[in-house]
């Protein structure tokens, strides 16, 4: 399947599932609220996982992104999806994330509904080399030294700001 032709569920403000539009239907109308996942993997040095965006990405390529994050799939929930975009994206397998929280993200092009986990994993990675051209590590002092200069997605600046507060 080409990618504009990918279908998401659409939800309403609840989460519930009321239709289904394709991946650029979803990424050119932010009326069309669509399910992603993001998990930060964290080292047990508390180090977080970056993946640099492909170059051929349609939004934000070569940027430095969340460790991982994914739409559902048509007719999968959170718990399938968080599993699957681990093992699709860094190879992990066997590792179920735990739930920090969810939250709407909202831009000009599109409505994401967020549903954040974490997972402490030191690797091995095998990342997905037509999604991702580089995975590292960060230290907090790196990404904090960082911020506001088009280095990262500004969608991983938002989810940044949003895991300090969670934790604060």
């Amino acid at each position: 399947m080409m990618q504009s032709e990918e279908l998401f569920d659409i939800v309403d403000e609840t989460g519930q599932v009321i239709g289904q539009a394709t991946r650029a239907e979803c990424h050119g109308d932010p009326s069309l609220v669509h399910r992603v996942v993001h998990i930060l993997v964290f080292n047990s040095a508390g180090e977080i996982l970056l993946q640099k965006r492909s170059l051929d990405k349609d939004i934000q390529p070569g940027k430095w992104d969340t460790s991982v994050g994914g739409h559902l799939d048509v007719g999968e929930d959170y718990g399938q999806a968080v599993v699957r975009e681990l093992e699709e994206e860094l190879g992990v397998t066997g590792r179920e994330p735990e739930h920090l929280y969810d939250y709407v993200w909202q831009n000009e092009i599109e409505t994401e509904r967020i549903r954040v986990f974490s997972l402490v994993h030191d690797g091995p990675f095998v990342f997905q080399r037509e999604e991702i051209d580089a995975i590292r590590f960060f230290s907090v002092a790196e990404i904090e030294a960082s911020l506001g200069r088009g280095m990262f997605t500004p969608l991983f600046e938002v989810g940044w700001a949003r895991y300090k507060k969670s934790k604060s």
